[in-house]
């Protein structure tokens, strides 16, 4: 069995659980989440902690057990905390803004504005840092739509390796290289 698996996952008292017809439902603070359960695994709730089993001793039924309570420990975590992704915009004259709370327009170099539709599970603000650079945050308590919207974003123009420019995550490091100019004058 997934030794992850057979961990018991703690419940805040704000934070209610819900098993039925293959749905678990988390609801708390934030908001409410719903997943489907595969019927290879069953969910038990106790006082406070929900509990992970498995129908079987295949391998699949292993990494069924952890993936399921991976996946109910972030939605415990989302509930409760929310999750969170921060964006940069390093280029000259690029920028982000939101329009309402539907579309992210991105003006990254091209010769048209990129609008991306915003999911309604997710909140995104797009304002100036002090670095001239425009920093755009992704918030919601789905951990996957966090996520996926955030890496959607970062696709449009992703960093290049010579000046920098495009989108990256906060804090993420690129590795920089010297170009023509420097490759030529250390060849004499």
């Amino acid at each position: 069995m997934s030794r992850l698996g057979k961990k018991a996952i703690k419940v805040p008292e704000k934070v209610k659980a819900e098993f039925e017809n293959s749905i678990l439902k988390i609801t708390g603070p934030k908001g409410k989440l719903l997943q489907v359960i595969d019927d290879k695994v069953n969910i038990k709730i106790d006082e406070g902690a929900v509990f992970v089993e498995v129908f079987g001793e295949s391998r699949q039924h292993n990494m069924l057990h952890g993936l399921t309570r991976g996946l109910i420990v972030n939605m415990v975590e989302g509930v409760v905390k929310g999750f969170k992704k921060e964006l940069e915009i390093i280029g000259l004259g690029y920028k982000a803004s939101v329009e309402g709370e539907k579309k992210l327009i991105l003006a990254v170099g091209f010769s048209h504005l990129i609008n991306l539709t915003i999911p309604s599970t997710v909140k995104v603000t797009a304002v100036l840092n002090k670095d001239k650079n425009t920093l755009i945050t992704v918030t919601g308590i789905d951990k996957y739509e966090v996520g996926a919207f955030s890496a959607q974003i970062r696709a449009v123009k992703p960093s290049e390796p010579y000046k920098g420019f495009g989108i990256r995550y906060l804090g993420e490091k690129i590795i920089r290289k010297a170009g023509k100019a420097a490759a030529a004058s250390g060849k004499k």
